[in-house]
C-alpha cells in the first residue's frame, strides 16, 4: 500500500505550535545582534557561526517535533545510556578547555555530553515515572535517583558545578510532579546540608574562590571577584536605555569578561539598559507560558514529564544566567539560552524546544502505562 507521506507531514506542520518557534527566532535574533556587538561590528567572529548552528538546530527541532512521540518513549533508555556513555567517555578522552574537561572528540564534532544528558535525563525520568503508579511507592524511588546521580557525579568531577545542579533541580522537580512525599525533599536538604563541608572539600579551588567571592566580591574584586564586579558596573551604566548599539565602554575596551557567552546579557543592558534587559527577559516569559499550557494541555504522562522537564530546563538556564550576572548567584558557567554564543548548549535548547512541540502536537494522544512495563 502506498503512504502518502508528504500530505501526512504538511498536516504535523500545520499543526506545529509557531508561536514558540517564531519566540525562539525572535530571542536568537536578539542574540546574534548582541554577538556582532560582542565582535566589534565583525560578524564573522561569533554571530555567523551562531546564525550556521542555529540553523542546523532548527532542522533538527523540527525532525524531532515530528516524530511520533511514541518512538521518543521506546528509545528514550537507549538514549539515555548512550548519552551516559559519553559523559563518562569524558574522564578517559575528554578535551580539556578553559580549565575543565568537558568536551568529546567525535573526529567528526566536538561535543559537550553533559549538555546532552540534560535531555537525555528528562526523557528517561519522563518514561520511567510513565509506566508507573501513582503515588510511587517509596523503594521504587531508587530507579529515579539512580538515573539523576549516575551523571550528576561525572559532571561534577569535570568540574561542572551549573550543569550539575541543573541536573539535581530538574530531577528534583520531576520526583516532586510525580508526586514524592515533601518530607522526602526536607530529608534529601537536612543530608545534603549535613554532607556539605565533606563536599566543600571536594571542590576545586577556584570554585571554593567563586563561592566565597560571591558573599564578598571586593575581597578579591581584580582575580576571583573580576567578573562580577565588571559585571555590576556593566549593568548599572547602562542606566535605563543605554549606552546604544556598539557603544558600550566596559565590552568594547574588554573590561567585562566572557561578554559572548557567559556574560552576554551584561552586554545587552550596558547597550540597551533596562528597557532592553526587560524587553528580552518578557519573550522569555511568554515563551515559558506558551511551555506551561503544552504541560496542562497534554493528555499523556510521559508528554507532560517531558514538557515540564525541558521547560524546567529553559528556565534554569535562563535563572542561573541571570543571577549569576547580577551576582544573585555565584559564577557557575551556565549560558543564556539562545543568546550565549556556544555549539552544544544551542543544540540542546533547540532539542528541548522540538521535544516540546512534539508533545505539543502529540497533545490528545493516549499512552497505556502498562503497555510499555516498567523498563
Amino acid at each position: 500500500m502506498k503512504i502518502d507521506v508528504l500530505p501526512v507531514l504538511f498536516q504535523k506542520l500545520a499543526r506545529i505550535n509557531w508561536g514558540i518557534f517564531c519566540l525562539v527566532l525572535l530571542i536568537s535574533a536578539i542574540g546574534w545582534g548582541v554577538l556582532i556587538s560582542a565582535g566589534g561590528g565583525d560578524i564573522h567572529l561569533w554571530a555567523f557561526k551562531q546564525i550556521i548552528r542555529f540553523g542546523v538546530g532548527v532542522l533538527i527541532m523540527f525532525a524531532l517535533a515530528l516524530t511520533d512521540l511514541r518512538w521518543w518513549l521506546h528509545f528514550s533508555y537507549i538514549f539515555y545510556g548512550l548519552s551516559l556513555l559519553l559523559l563518562w567517555g569524558v574522564e578517559f578522552s575528554g578535551l580539556i578547555g578553559m580549565g575543565a574537561q568537558r568536551w568529546l572528540d567525535l573526529y567528526i564534532i566536538q561535543v559537550q555530553p553533559s549538555e546532552l544528558m540534560k535531555i537525555a535525563l528528562v526523557m528517561a525520568l519522563a518514561r520511567y515515572f510513565h509506566s508507573q503508579p501513582f503515588p510511587i511507592p517509596f523503594y521504587k524511588l531508587f530507579v529515579p535517583f539512580f538515573l539523576i546521580m549516575a551523571p550528576v557525579i561525572p559532571v561534577l568531577r569535570q568540574p561542572d558545578l551549573g550543569t550539575a545542579m541543573i541536573l539535581v533541580m530538574v530531577g528534583g522537580t520531576l520526583l516532586f510532579l510525580a508526586g514524592v512525599s515533601l518530607w522526602l525533599f526536607a530529608v534529601a536538604l537536612i543530608g545534603a546540608s549535613a554532607i556539605s563541608p565533606i563536599l566543600w572539600s571536594f571542590l576545586h579551588e577556584y570554585q571554593k574562590k567563586r563561592i566565597l567571592t560571591f558573599f564578598d566580591p571586593s575581597q578579591d574584586s581584580l582575580s576571583a571577584g573580576y567578573h562580577i564586579t565588571q559585571s555590576k558596573i556593566a549593568l548599572g551604566s547602562g542606566g535605563l536605555w543605554g549606552k546604544g548599539y556598539m557603544q558600550g565602554t566596559q565590552a568594547s575596551l574588554n573590561f567585562l569578561p566572557a561578554k559572548q557567552t557567559d556574560f552576554i546579557f551584561t552586554l545587552l543592558c550596558e547597550e540597551w539598559g533596562f528597557m532592553g534587559g526587560a524587553f528580552l527577559l518578557s519573550l522569555y516569559l511568554f515563551l515559558m507560558v506558551m511551555c506551561f499550557r503544552i504541560i496542562l494541555t497534554s493528555q499523556n504522562t510521559f508528554g507532560r514529564f517531558v514538557a515540564a522537564g525541558m521547560t524546567m530546563t529553559f528556565f534554569l538556564y535562563v535563572f542561573i544566567n541571570i543571577a549569576m550576572v547580577m551576582g544573585l548567584l555565584p559564577v557557575v558557567g551556565v549560558p543564556l539560552p539562545l543568546v550565549s554564543y556556544g555549539g552544544t548548549a544551542m543544540l540542546t535548547l533547540l532539542m528541548g524546544m522540538g521535544f516540546l512541540l512534539n508533545v505539543s502536537l502529540h497533545r490528545t494522544l493516549k499512552i497505556p502505562r502498562l503497555s510499555i512495563g516498567m523498563f
